[in-house]
C-alpha cells in the first residue's frame, strides 16, 4: 500500500485511465459518480448524534430503500464499471490474464485486511468494560471493504476468463439463483425461511454458523454476510455492463442514452421483482440489486452528460476530489471518527467526555435544533475532509492498494 502520484495502474477503488483518440484520460462521469457515492457514505456515517438523524440519512428499518441504502451499492457498481478500462487497457499492453488475476487477488486481500483493521480500530479502548482479548476476539469479520474486495475479485475473474455470454450467465445466476436460496430454502436446522425476520433464513443461519459473534453488532445476521455476497457480485457485474457502454467507441451522447435506458429498465425490473422478493439492503435481495443498479446507471448517465458532454468541469471538481481518493477518505474518516469518539478525552469527568461529543455539543448542539445540529456536524465533517482531499488532488496524490 502506498500513496503516490498516480501511474498507469490504478487501484480498484479508482478508475484506470483509458485514453481516447484525442489523448484525454479518465472517465470523468464515473469518477464523479464515485465521488457522490463516497461523499454520501461519509455524510451518513458521521452524524453528530445517531438518535437525531433525518430518516433519509438512515437505512430502512428492514424492507424498503432510503437514500442511505443507495450509497454502498452505487460505490460497488462503480468498482464494477472500472474493471472494464482497468483490465482491458492492461490486456492491450500485453499483460497476461493470469498476471492480472493475481494482481486482483492481491488487491482483494489488501482490502479485506484494511476492512479488518477498520473494524478492530481501536482495540485498546475499554469503555464497554471488555478486556483486550474479548474485544479482539469479537471483532466483526464481514464489512464494507471486505465485500468490495471479494466482489471486485469475482467480477475481475469473470472479465478475464469468461466470454461476454458467460459473464451475463454468471450475472443471471447470481441474481436469479439467490432468490430461491433465500426465499424458499429451509435452514439445515429445519426452519422455514421468513424474510420478514432478521435471521430466520439461510443467510442468517450461515452467518451465525460461520462468523458466530463476529457479526455486525452481534446480530443474528450480517448485512455484509456470506450468502448476500452472491447478489452483491451481481451488482458489480451490472456495473461492468455500464463500463462496456462507456468503453464503446460510440459518441458520448449515445452512451448517455444507453445508460439512461439501462437504468430505467433495471429500476423497472427491480420494482416489479420487489413485489415478490422485497427490496432489502440488509439481505441484498436481487430486487435490491436491480433497483439500486438502475439508479446508479441513471446517475452515471447524468454525470457523463453533465461533465463529459456539457463539460461542466467546475461543478465536477468537488466530486472528482472525493472520487479519486475514495479509499483514503473511507479509511481515514473511520479512523479519525473513532479516535475522536473513543480515544481522545477532553474532560475525564465523570462522566468522561470524548472529543467528538465535546465538538458537537459546543459547535452545533448549543445553537441548532437537534436534527439540524446532527446534520450540521456531518456536513462539516464532509467539508473538512474535502479540504484534505483537495490538497492531495492538486498534488496528484492517490492512495491505492
Amino acid at each position: 500500500m502506498n500513496a503516490s502520484v498516480p501511474s498507469a495502474q490504478e487501484s480498484l477503488a479508482q478508475v484506470a485511465e483509458p485514453r481516447t483518440k484525442g489523448g484525454a484520460a479518465r472517465w470523468t462521469g464515473l469518477d464523479a459518480l464515485r465521488g457522490i457515492a463516497i461523499g454520501s457514505m461519509i455524510l451518513v456515517n458521521n452524524p453528530g448524534e445517531w438518535g437525531k438523524v433525518y430518516a433519509p440519512l438512515l437505512h430502512a428499518k428492514w424492507h424498503g430503500c432510503t437514500f442511505t441504502d443507495l450509497v454502498f451499492p452505487t460505490f460497488l457498481f462503480c468498482a464494477g464499471a472500472s474493471i472494464v478500462p482497468a483490465l482491458q487497457s492492461s490486456l492491450d499492453r500485453g499483460r497476461s490474464r493470469s498476471e492480472l488475476a493475481a494482481r486482483a487477488f492481491r488487491r482483494c486481500v489488501s482490502l479485506v485486511l484494511l476492512g479488518l483493521f477498520v473494524a478492530s480500530f481501536p482495540v485498546l479502548t475499554f469503555e464497554d468494560g471488555k478486556g483486550l482479548f474479548d474485544r479482539v476476539w469479537n471483532v466483526r469479520i464481514p464489512g464494507v471493504l471486505q465485500r468490495i474486495g471479494v466482489c471486485y475479485f469475482a467480477a475481475a475473474l469473470a472479465f478475464l476468463f469468461c466470454s461476454l455470454r458467460g459473464q451475463r450467465a454468471l450475472l443471471s445466476a447470481c441474481l436469479v439463483g439467490y432468490w430461491p436460496l433465500l426465499a424458499l430454502t429451509h435452514t439445515p436446522d429445519g426452519g422455514a425461511p421468513d424474510l420478514a425476520t432478521e435471521g430466520d433464513h439461510l443467510a442468517g443461519f450461515l452467518d451465525r454458523a460461520v462468523f458466530g459473534s463476529h457479526t455486525w453488532m452481534g446480530k443474528v445476521y450480517d448485512p455484509e454476510g456470506l450468502l448476500s455476497t452472491i447478489p452483491a457480485i451481481g451488482t458489480a457485474l451490472l456495473g461492468m455492463e455500464c463500463g462496456r457502454v462507456l468503453a464503446s467507441p460510440r459518441p458520448r451522447e449515445d452512451a448517455v442514452r444507453s445508460l439512461l435506458l439501462l437504468g430505467a429498465s433495471w429500476m423497472a425490473i427491480g420494482a416489479v421483482w420487489g413485489w415478490f422478493f422485497p427490496i432489502n439492503k440488509a439481505l441484498w435481495t436481487s430486487s435490491y440489486s436491480m433497483w439500486t443498479a438502475g439508479i446508479a446507471a441513471s446517475g452515471l448517465g447524468l454525470c457523463v452528460h453533465a461533465f463529459e458532454v456539457k463539460g461542466w468541469s467546475r461543478l465536477a471538481h468537488p466530486l472528482l476530489v472525493y472520487g479519486r481518493n475514495a479509499l483514503l477518505v473511507f479509511v481515514g474518516s473511520a479512523v479519525l471518527a473513532r479516535t475522536l469518539g473513543r480515544l481522545w478525552v477532553v474532560d475525564e469527568g465523570p462522566p468522561v467526555v470524548f472529543a467528538q461529543k465535546w465538538i458537537y455539543a459546543n459547535a452545533f448542539q448549543s445553537w441548532l435544533e437537534p436534527h439540524m445540529a446532527s446534520l450540521g456536524f456531518a456536513l462539516a465533517w464532509v467539508a473538512c475532509w474535502y479540504v484534505v482531499l483537495a490538497v492531495l488532488y492538486r498534488r496528484g496524490i492517490i492512495w491505492r492498494v
